[in-house]
């Protein structure tokens, strides 16, 4: 072994392979025999395409270029295309967000032109009768956004004639999941409004219909203001089986329209379902038996088969795999979106009967030698107020080490959402920075999901604190436990994430740096000027306005930066609805003001999250030069990021530089 200073050890894994290997799966769907799903395509500006296995098990488009298969609806999107009886693919088009059908070698709309641009949105979409059934997200000229669930005709005729798209029920801010009835005598599906968010409070409602039409009274089954109910499913005519944390953690219940008391099926000190922020999450499926195919969490997740009758649940072992989604059944075949500490996520069959899996299509092309691949570690650190969970990946390389007596910088990651969570898992990124000798630790601080609700409340009024105070904790407990140098942490996050950063950069001296991707830098601004589903999640992040308009002043990085005495990354997509460039430009300029040396990096065409292959490679190499930088390091082959300073007087002329 080589001895060489952390963070300068030479590493095969470069920001071009992430970005050209690297490729996102979601979706998948059994048509027929094949198996389809959906793809983030990097190198094709971003594009989100429909592919199945061809020959040779190799992928192919079924969706060509230039289309792309993604939906606005709520900004993050969810069930943007589904598949008809036939195998014919419907799916909402990004530029415009009609609904089309692939017939043939062209798609053609089934939706309207909307009044404005990409006004009209559609996503949770299936295929019933020979009708598209879908969620409906309206934008009207003065800003105000309305949505439903509707129904549009699979033979194009509402492609000229607004009116041949049905609605069927509304009267609520949010709607999810849309599921009719066997005998198509009863919808069901999830309302919510404002200022909830859908893991505070939503209701499971149901309706009687007829051809698609109500034609009873709404009545609301389970749920309230603090009781958030997920994704309910038929299992007969009158009886659904859906998901609540009455209990404190998101259980399975069995509910009849008739007899709406709720039965446990299996209770349990763990989730059985997570936060919805894209439509179409699913977290149980129904086999042929009757048994239900679960996912529960508790840090990491376990699949197992739960029998309704007994309540039983027996785990199915899946050899590594951390994270487990649940796709498409064929019979005894069941898709999972999977991805383990030492397995690369990607779309998986298992076979029910055998317990045999194979790999359908991971989210990367190629990976590095395992040896230049970090090994994760689940902690808890004990901090002045409670316990945090983190995730520890120590530098990690087959021929180098750090020099004697010298202590590994870290970086801590901050999840966005702020209502999300991470689980062990095979992240090239975390590898780019461990394979040059930095650390990383992956945080699930209060607020994040997994750990039942109490533990996902804690940031209620508390964001901005909590979160920084968790993300403090766990990266002094890794310094005292002798894993990292206290004086070389750093922190990165993206979007609410983001605003953790700064959060912490300006109310704490424990970070020698950090980096925000599209950041929350204020709260008045944002608020004004973001997206629909999230205008009013401040309500119960800090509370509501007027009545904590001291309170938004107070937490807000933009108005702490007098305490803030280390240098910063800012990178930002100019395209971003969520968290509008303003927010960086905000915080640059107070940065500039207060003489802290920064960049700034701004993108063209990129929204909320980046996803062009010239983004991912410039964003990554800047914020590896930045660390260089700041942390005392030279990362070989790396460009240098030109950080703003300053300027200073020449003594002896009086001229100011940089």
């Amino acid at each position: 072994m080589t001895s060489a200073p952390y963070g300068s050890w030479p590493s095969p894994i470069a920001a071009a392979d992430l970005a050209s290997s690297g490729h996102p799966v979601e979706g998948g769907r059994y048509v027929g025999d094949d198996v389809w799903w959906s793809e983030l395509r990097p190198s094709e500006g971003g594009r989100v395409a429909v592919r199945r296995l061809g020959l040779d098990d190799e992928p192919e488009d079924v969706l060509p270029a230039p289309w792309n298969a993604r939906t606005r609806i709520h900004e993050y999107g969810g069930g943007a295309w589904t598949v008809t009886d036939a195998g014919r693919l419907v799916f909402a088009e990004f530029s415009d967000q009609r609904l089309y059908l692939l017939e043939g070698g062209t798609p053609v709309p089934l939706t309207p032109e909307p009044p404005q641009p990409c006004s009209l949105r559609y996503g949770d979409l299936s295929v019933v009768d020979g009708e598209v059934w879908a969620v409906r997200e309206m934008h009207d000229t003065d800003g105000g956004v309305s949505r439903d669930i509707c129904v549009i005709p699979l033979d194009g005729s509402a492609a000229n004639d607004p009116h041949r798209v049905r609605s069927v029920v509304a009267g609520s801010d949010f709607l999810a999941n849309p599921r009719l009835s066997p005998d198509r005598r009863h919808l069901a599906w999830i309302a919510w409004d404002h200022p909830q968010m859908p893991w505070d409070g939503t209701e499971l409602r149901v309706v009687a219909v007829e051809g698609g039409r109500v034609t009873g009274k709404v009545r609301t089954l389970l749920g309230g203001p603090e009781e958030s109910v997920l994704q309910p499913e038929w299992v007969g005519p009158t009886e659904l089986y859906t998901i609540s944390d009455r209990s404190g953690w998101w259980n399975l219940y069995r509910v009849g329209i008739d007899d709406p008391d709720p039965v446990a099926m299996c209770p349990m000190d763990a989730d059985f379902g997570g936060a919805l922020w894209m439509l179409g999450g699913r977290w149980h499926t129904r086999r042929d038996d009757g048994t239900l195919l679960t996912v529960r969490t508790f840090g990491t997740d376990t699949l197992a088969v739960l029998d309704p009758a007994t309540g039983s649940l027996v785990d199915i072992p899946l050899d590594g795999l951390t994270s487990v989604g649940l796709g498409d059944r064929n019979g005894n075949r069941i898709l999972l979106l999977t991805g383990g500490a030492q397995t690369p996520s990607g779309l998986r069959e298992l076979d029910l009967d055998t317990g045999a899996v194979r790999t359908v299509r991971l989210s990367v092309t190629e990976l590095p030698e395992a040896a230049y691949l970090p090994e994760a570690r689940q902690l808890t650190f004990q901090g002045a107020e409670r316990e945090v969970h983190v995730i520890a990946y120590p530098p990690r390389h087959p021929r180098y080490r750090g020099e004697d007596g010298e202590l590994p910088p870290y970086v801590a990651f901050v999840h966005g959402g702020p209502t999300s969570r991470v689980a062990p898992s095979l992240n090239p990124v975390f590898a780019f920075f461990t394979s040059r000798g930095i650390g990383v630790v992956d945080v699930n601080y209060g607020g994040s999901t997994g750990y039942g609700r109490e533990y996902r409340n804690r940031l209620r009024g508390q964001w901005g604190v909590v979160d920084v105070e968790d993300v403090v904790t766990a990266v002094t407990g890794l310094a005292e436990a002798g894993m990292a140098d206290p004086g070389r942490l750093a922190i990165e996050g993206g979007s609410a994430g983001g605003w953790t950063v700064l959060a912490a950069l300006t109310t704490s001296d424990v970070f020698a740096c950090g980096a925000s991707y599209f950041g929350v830098a204020e709260l008045d601004g944002f608020v004004k000027e973001t997206h629909d589903f999230e205008s009013r999640y401040i309500d119960g992040l800090i509370g509501p306005l007027p009545e904590a308009a001291d309170l938004y002043a107070e937490r807000a990085p933009l108005n702490n930066v007098a305490g803030l005495n280390c240098p910063v990354l800012l990178l930002q997509g100019l395209d971003d609805p969520i968290v509008p460039p303003s927010q960086a430009e905000r915080f640059r300029d107070a940065l500039v003001e207060k003489g802290i040396p920064h960049a700034y990096l701004e993108y063209e065409g990129e929204s909320h999250g980046f996803r062009k292959l010239a983004t991912l490679i410039s964003s990554r190499n800047a914020e590896l030069s930045f660390y260089g930088q700041v942390l005392g390091f030279e990362p070989p082959d790396i460009p240098r990021l030109e950080l703003w300073r300053p300027p200073t007087a020449d003594r002896r002329t009086g001229t100011r530089t940089f």
